[in-house]
């Protein structure tokens, strides 16, 4: 298929040493905005040369959406492509493709037939975007990349910031070993899954290690072992480190094990089932168990999950269920045969898209950076079923096949899919309610005109200074929002007699520093207030002082409109006894059995989990490194030999000349190396 686009963008390769398209190259062209006069096409690529542009006719600026969109249709192309909608800020409202960009970009001015949602995208639209594409199935690539790359308002949006694990058999080694793995398959081997989860992985690893007794051991770990580990001793790995079985053994293990991985798992069961056999006639009663339990371990892997259908072999299946504005789609992963494991998500949509819609955005989304298995079976027939299929193909370099069962065992299989977003959606608008009774509680608790819908913890950690590091935790109608958590390094926090030296444990200047950095970004970033990322709480972890500083840094950078509490340890630092603090505000505590209080516990307690967890990541990674790791010469031998000899780092620097020629392996020109990189500023 060819892969050329229209003059609308800088003309750059759009197809990789396959011929496919290039989306990661399509996505990050920059589009021209129409108003540029179409180039010649011929019968086989779009014109290289950059087009005239057209000057405008109406000298005015538009002023409404809608005239911005008139204003460009003289000089829109008829041919597929992706158009973006783009506001007074330049950020993207929507990303839509089409078959015919003008006929589609001219239905948002033709009068009535749009919803409210659609209406008011219209009326925000400042500036458009055309990308021309030679083909719709490229267009509906770009549409889905361009759609994560910036999440725009008014798509339906996927959150989907999670890898799914597989399970690896390498395949460049003399011993090959199971493993779970994530990321790009770049090492040789064979790569099963995905699965759903890591859970859901381990479960199978233990299974496959008890059935086919490989190794999964690190090769650092196999290398140096001179006795079999506990593995070995519990019957899960055959010991090939220290002989206990041959190469030609071993062999036939991986090859038995990479046959059932790939959908032979019932000739091994049967080879497994003939063996036993053959030992229990010939009396060998411990080698006949062993194969019972290598059989029952395979029995476990088929028969862990809730169905294994028969007839379906490779396939997705994605089952949605939608109410009260919200939609849950479940997708059950099967792979040679077995279940992998379902996983259950929530696009971010308008409450007014039909849930055949929503399915049909997702599909995109979800395989832009995974490959489609060669069946997915979908319980809403979505719009444009055969051009979705097209472009899975043309992404996967195979056929893949989109269909929508309406009887027979597929049927079975969608629905059973569809009860589980039924009742994981239920689930999830259950604790909704119940979050928005606490937020609603929180708003009283704190006097704010309405429920919050962010708010964000801030805490510090160190050890007497050292290593000091801030945290922010981030909450909202939908509980913790992890992807919006941020860590600090402290860089620099003056001591009050002397603003030159840095002061040790100074929790004030630690904090001044963390909401200084955090708020003038934000004011930079979004001055308007417009975005998602103000919060309407901050909760400062610390009593009168934590907040006075928290005040200042808001008073210094004109923040008037953002509540501000700190929480502080009652009586005996006892839970349940918290006092909270707010500016011009009698401190005051809540009953110890209010839900309120539990709630902000869980958030002060979480704000000090994450800070307490970056700050001994630093610290490990501080106590791995030292300053001797920046001498040339100094490699790992040398190192533990002064640091065994003088106990640290700090006491190296310290040391004369004399005293480190002591130290074994160190020589005098070394010694002097060592001496003058302490000492060379002296």
């Amino acid at each position: 298929m060819p892969a050329t686009l229209g003059h609308h963008v800088v003309p750059v390769p759009l197809t990789v040493a396959d011929g496919t398209p290039n989306m990661a190259t399509m996505a990050n062209r920059k589009a021209v905005s129409p108003g540029v006069e179409p180039a010649a096409r011929d019968s086989g690529s779009a014109s290289t040369e950059p087009a005239a542009r057209v000057p405008a006719t109406d000298a005015a600026e538009p002023r409404t959406g809608a005239d911005v969109i008139r204003s460009h249709l003289r000089t829109l192309p008829v041919a597929p492509g992706v158009y973006q909608m783009l506001d007074a800020a330049d950020d993207v409202l929507y990303v839509g493709k089409a078959k015919n960009l003008k006929n589609r970009v001219s239905s948002y001015v033709r009068g009535g037939g749009l919803t409210t949602r659609i209406q008011k995208m219209v009326a925000a639209t400042r500036r458009l975007e055309v990308v021309t594409t030679h083909t719709e199935v490229e267009a509906l690539l770009l549409e889905s990349n361009l759609i994560k790359r910036h999440r725009p308002p008014f798509n339906v949006l996927l959150r989907d910031d999670k890898s799914f694990p597989y399970i690896l058999l390498t395949a460049d080694d003399r011993w090959p070993r199971l493993s779970k793995y994530r990321g790009t398959r770049a090492g040789k081997g064979d790569y099963f899954g995905p699965f759903a989860s890591a859970g859901a992985v381990n479960r199978t690893l233990a299974s496959l290690e008890r059935a086919f007794l490989l190794r999964s051991c690190s090769d650092a770990v196999f290398a140096n072992r001179t006795r079999p580990c506990l593995l070995y001793q519990i019957k899960r790995c055959s010991g090939p480190c220290v002989g206990k079985i041959g190469d030609d053994d071993y062999a036939v293990l991986v090859r038995q094990a990479r046959e059932f991985l790939g959908g032979g798992s019932q000739r091994v069961q049967q080879a497994f089932a003939r063996r036993m056999n053959e030992a229990s006639e010939a009396l060998e009663y411990e080698s006949a168990a062993s194969f019972r339990d290598r059989i029952r371990a395979l029995t476990q892997i088929q028969a862990h999950q809730d169905i294994n259908p028969a007839g379906i072999k490779d396939a997705d299946v994605i089952a949605a269920h939608q109410a009260a504005g919200q939609t849950c789609i479940q997708v059950f992963f099967f792979r040679s045969g077995r279940n992998n494991g379902n996983r259950a998500y929530y696009p971010r949509h308008h409450s007014s898209i039909p849930v055949a819609d929503v399915v049909g955005a997702f599909i995109g989304q979800f395989y832009d950076d995974k490959a489609p298995p060669a069946l997915i079976l979908t319980s809403h027939a979505v719009a444009e079923q055969d051009l979705i299929a097209e472009a899975l193909s043309v992404r996967a370099g195979r056929r893949v096949r989109l269909l929508t069962p309406q009887r027979g065992d597929k049927r079975r299989l969608v629905r059973h899919a569809q009860s589980n977003a039924e009742a994981a959606l239920g689930r999830r608008l259950a604790e909704s309610a119940s979050q928005r009774k606490l937020l609603d509680g929180v708003a009283t608790v704190f006097g704010l005109d309405a429920a919050p819908r962010r708010i964000e913890v801030y805490d510090n950690s160190h050890i007497s200074g050292q290593n000091p590091v801030g945290a922010m935790i981030v909450a909202g109608p939908d509980g913790l929002v992890k992807n919006a958590y941020r860590k600090f390094n402290i860089r620099g926090v003056p001591s009050a007699d002397d603003p030159a030296e840095m002061s040790p444990g100074d929790d004030y200047a630690m904090m001044r520093e963390v909401l200084t950095r955090r708020f003038s970004r934000a004011l930079k970033e979004d001055p308007e207030r417009e975005g998602e990322s103000w919060p309407d709480l901050v909760l400062i972890d610390g009593g009168l002082g934590q907040l006075n500083v928290a005040s200042e840094v808001f008073a210094d950078l004109g923040i008037d409109d953002v509540a501000v509490a700190g929480i502080s340890k009652g009586p005996d630092r006892n839970a349940g006894r918290e006092r909270f603090h707010m500016p011009d505000r009698p401190s005051f505590s809540l009953e110890p059995n209010d839900p309120v209080l539990y709630f902000l516990q869980r958030l002060r307690d979480e704000a000090h989990r994450f800070a307490i967890g970056t700050h001994r990541a630093k610290r490990g990674k501080s106590m791995r490194q030292s300053n001797l790791d920046q001498i040339a010469g100094i490699g790992r031998t040398r190192k533990r030999a002064l640091l065994m000899h003088f106990g640290s780092a700090r006491d190296v620097a310290r040391a004369g000349l004399d005293d480190l020629e002591q130290v074994d392996g160190i020589s005098r020109t070394v010694a002097k190396k060592i001496y003058d990189h302490f000492h060379s500023g002296d």
